[in-house]
């Protein structure tokens, strides 16, 4: 597929678990997993590891994968946003000559997605849509609550519900998968899009690895899948 840039955006600087993006998550490191799903979509020259971290791309590199630049130092700020991340991507290629019609963002922090849902998921993608996005059914709705004026705990859209298998069904971003309109996204930017298409993944692909209690969740995963 050369109509679509892979973009995996992998910033240095993690507060929720410093060095997240190249530990070493079963055999190999973190971000080495979208690296695998990505070559399975397309070739290395469509795969943009955007880091401004030496020793991400020392493992990236060592993996067998040239990383196209050093990101920005403006671009890997806690103030950076995915969107400018994106933005700098695809200028950098376009200066190139390459002309994409897609971008496949993949966080590297979705370790547990497999080949076959990016597949399913860019299947879904049309032309006259903004972004295919995964997602998760969520429980939070149901049980989400707070103090009322009175100070006592209530329910804040569940208040009439039987219980779950009673409420409508709701879903959370996962982080694992965007499919993005190129087109789409250089006129109204990410937080212009309102054509979305979900994607809808179960629990266990949808880890989205933030602190050290989810990359246990997902080494334990893990290892029960190789038993």
């Amino acid at each position: 597929m050369n109509d679509i840039l892979v973009v995996i955006p992998a910033r240095g600087g993690s507060k929720g678990l410093p060095g997240k993006n190249i530990k070493n998550l079963g055999d190999k490191p973190l971000i080495c997993y979208s690296i695998d799903v990505a070559r399975a979509i397309t070739f290395d020259d469509n795969i943009c590891i955007s880091t401004d971290d030496p020793k991400i791309i020392d493992v990236v590199e060592q993996y067998g994968l040239k990383v196209p630049f050093v990101r920005p130092a403006e671009l890997a700020s806690d103030t950076a946003t995915t969107n400018d991340v994106l933005l700098h991507a695809v200028k950098f290629y376009e200066e190139k000559g390459k002309q994409y019609n897609r971008i496949l963002l993949l966080q590297p922090t979705s370790p547990l997605r497999k080949v076959d849902e990016i597949k399913e998921a860019l299947a879904l993608y049309r032309d006259d849509i903004d972004m295919v996005v995964s997602v998760v059914k969520s429980h939070a709705p149901a049980v989400l609550c707070n103090d009322n004026e009175d100070g006592y705990v209530e329910l804040v859209y569940n208040k009439n519900a039987g219980g779950r298998q009673n409420f409508s069904t709701f879903y959370e971003f996962n982080g694992a998968i965007y499919v993005i309109n190129l087109q789409s996204f250089k006129n109204k930017g990410l937080g212009g899009f309102n054509r979305r298409v979900k994607y809808v993944m179960p629990k266990e692909s949808s880890i989205d690895i933030d602190d050290i209690y989810d990359f246990m969740l997902a080494e334990a995963i893990l290892k029960q899948k190789t038993k």
